[in-house]
């Protein structure tokens, strides 16, 4: 059973820095997972990916200011935010394709099949 458990949200001042932590178990982190992020009353958005080659892509508004790396030793997918502003607050939560599609490279929500229960990430101006 695969399981994803997001952590390292909370609240921060604009301009200051977050790392989100994503720790696996029943599945490897070192295939294709992304991170998402919904705000109240929005559609949840895709915000960073990345594919079992290591190869990245980030939505146009994190670009610069988000990072998302793996460590395969601990198992667990990180987010690293700098710059934070007040539009970034919302719930943040990871995602997992099937094991086998370490290819996709995708920041839409339909390509992956599993889910965390979010954390939520409060930017105050």
């Amino acid at each position: 059973q695969v399981q994803l458990v997001e952590s390292g949200g909370g609240s921060v001042q604009a301009g200051g820095s977050l790392r989100l932590s994503c720790a696996a178990s029943g599945y490897t982190v070192s295939s294709a997972m992304g991170w998402f992020r919904q705000a109240p009353g929005k559609e949840r958005e895709g915000i960073a990916a990345i594919d079992s080659l290591g190869f990245t892509t980030y939505a146009d508004y994190v670009k610069g200011r988000f990072t998302i790396s793996r460590d395969n030793d601990k198992n667990t997918l990180y987010l690293q935010m700098h710059s934070m502003k007040p539009e970034d607050t919302a719930m943040y939560y990871c995602a997992a394709a099937r094991q086998h599609m370490g290819w996709v490279l995708s920041l839409v929500k339909y390509e992956y099949a599993y889910w965390g229960q979010g954390t939520q990430v409060t930017v105050s101006s």
